[in-house]
């Protein structure tokens, strides 16, 4: 299902979990976040602190929001969360199940 850009929530230090939102066509919220080992595998570094990874969210938004579709359309499980194994899979959908955790 295609979704498009919700809200930017911010990030869980204790889940070390960027959290954000997508909208459904009939504008329902779908809560979704990503690992920040996931946003470092895109970035290209490692160890962002965490006074950062807002603006690192923003620099990588629009290629987040391309893998969170395929996960939600997959297994349709909400958060959906998006961990560093997802990177580089968008746009596929031979990925690995879902509620496989790193």
């Amino acid at each position: 299902m295609p979704l498009k850009r919700g809200n930017v929530v911010g990030y869980d230090l204790a889940r070390m979990m960027f959290q954000f939102t997508m909208l459904t066509p009939d504008n329902s919220s779908v809560a979704c976040e990503i690992s920040s080992v996931a946003m470092d595998a895109m970035a290209g570094v490692r160890g962002t602190h965490r006074t950062e990874r807002e603006a690192q969210f923003l620099r990588l938004r629009d290629r987040i929001e391309k893998i969170a579709p395929d996960i939600f359309d997959s297994d349709n499980l909400q958060p959906v969360q998006v961990f560093a194994k997802y990177v580089g899979l968008s746009g596929t959908r031979g990925r690995p199940h879902v509620s496989a955790r790193l």
